[in-house]
């Protein structure tokens, strides 16, 4: 079974149910995070789009409909994703990944703009994780709170944000 197979298979386990939120998370880097887009493979570019935004993509697709009206779609960007803030350029495949699912969400945002939900893309900040790496400032034991408390907050508050952990708007 394929991903886009096991997310189907995963929403029609789910039917019938509604959820408050969903919170969608997928996320991975290329190896060496100072290529520029010249020096990355094609294959590795790939896998991180297809992990970044389509994998993500699919399950905001297909989970969506599980949440209730006044529910929140919540999913895992970065700051990296905003275009404003890219000043340094660095971290060129990851930061287009992240801002390509941005855009992607904008789009589910516009078809689904009635359906009275939340769609929030968070950007958490430099955590302490796998892709992160040990020198964050920030674990994932002191994020995940504020990220749920983002998350819940925005119950009840249609329409699509770019918030930070600490519910703060980010520029696009």
């Amino acid at each position: 079974m394929n991903d886009k197979e096991q997310t189907r298979a995963l929403r029609d386990r789910l039917l019938g149910q509604r959820f408050d939120i969903v919170f969608v998370n997928g996320g991975i880097a290329n190896q060496m995070t100072g290529d520029t887009m010249a020096d990355v493979s094609a294959d590795e570019f790939s896998q991180i789009m297809l992990t970044n935004v389509l994998g993500v993509m699919r399950a905001v697709e297909e989970l969506g409909v599980l949440i209730r009206p006044g529910g929140v779609i919540g999913v895992m960007s970065s700051g990296q994703g905003s275009i404003a803030n890219n000043s340094n350029g660095t971290n060129d495949v990851y930061r287009t990944s992240k801002a390509a699912l941005n855009q992607a969400m904008a789009s589910y945002a516009g078809r689904h703009a009635t359906d009275g939900r939340a769609m929030i893309l968070l950007a958490p900040g430099w955590i302490r994780t796998e892709l992160g790496g040990g020198n964050a400032p920030v674990g994932v034991e002191e994020a995940m709170p504020e990220i749920a408390d983002v998350l819940v907050a925005q119950q009840d508050t249609p329409g699509l944000r770019y918030l930070d952990r600490r519910g703060q708007p980010v520029p696009w």
